[in-house]
C-alpha cells in the first residue's frame, strides 16, 4: 500500500476538527459488511448498488456477475466510487473510495481472495476459484468476477465533530 496524505477540508470541517487518520479509514473499510458501488453507464447516467466487498491489502475488492449491470458498466467505463459507513447523521465515519476497477485473473490472488471472503463473514460466502474468476460454492449462480478497486482518493466523512478529511496517494499531484 503506498503511502497517503492526509488533508483537512475546513470548508466542510468544524472550526477545531482534526482530520480523520487513514487507519481509522481503513478501519470502518475492514469492519464493514455492506458497501455501495457507484459505476457508470454507457449514456453517462449512474447506477448504485449494495455488495459484499472486502478491503485487502490496500485495496477494495468486490465480485459480480459478468451479466449484472455493474459489470456491463465497467466494460465501458472502469471509474467507480465505494461508499461505506453507518446511515446516520451524528455518530460514525462515512468512508468513500474512488478509484478503477480492474478485472482480477490472477488464480493465486483469487485463492487467496476467495479465503479472506470465506473468513469476513463466518462463512456465509463460500466461492471456488475458478480459471474466470469465482463461482459459488454450492453451484449455483455461474461465474462471478472478480474486481479490485485501489484508491486514487478517498473521503472520509466524520460526525461530532463534523469532519471532511482527503487522504490521496502521496504520489499524487
Amino acid at each position: 500500500m503506498k503511502a497517503m496524505r492526509t488533508e483537512l477540508d475546513p470548508r466542510f470541517s468544524d472550526p477545531d476538527a482534526e482530520p480523520t487518520s487513514w487507519s481509522d479509514a481503513v478501519n470502518v473499510m475492514q469492519s464493514a459488511e455492506l458497501a455501495w458501488i457507484t459505476t457508470v453507464r454507457s449514456d453517462g447516467r449512474p447506477h448504485v448498488t449494495p455488495l459484499v466487498a472486502i478491503w485487502y491489502d490496500g485495496a477494495y475488492y468486490f465480485a459480480t456477475g459478468p451479466t449484472e449491470q455493474k459489470a456491463v458498466n465497467l466494460r465501458n467505463c472502469a471509474h467507480v466510487a465505494i461508499t461505506t459507513g453507518p446511515n446516520d447523521w451524528a455518530n460514525g465515519l462515512d468512508v468513500v473510495v474512488e478509484g478503477d476497477a480492474r478485472r482480477i485473473t490472477d488464480r493465486s490472488t483469487l485463492d487467496h481472495l476467495a479465503a479472506v471472503w470465506a473468513m469476513k463473514w463466518d462463512g456465509r460466502w463460500q466461492y471456488v476459484v475458478a480459471d474466470d474468476g469465482f463461482r459459488h460454492a454450492n453451484g449455483e449462480h455461474g461465474t462471478v468476477h472478480v474486481y479490485e478497486v485501489r484508491p486514487a482518493k478517498t473521503l472520509a466523512f466524520g460526525k461530532q465533530p463534523f469532519t471532511q478529511t482527503r487522504h490521496i496517494p502521496s504520489d499524487r499531484p
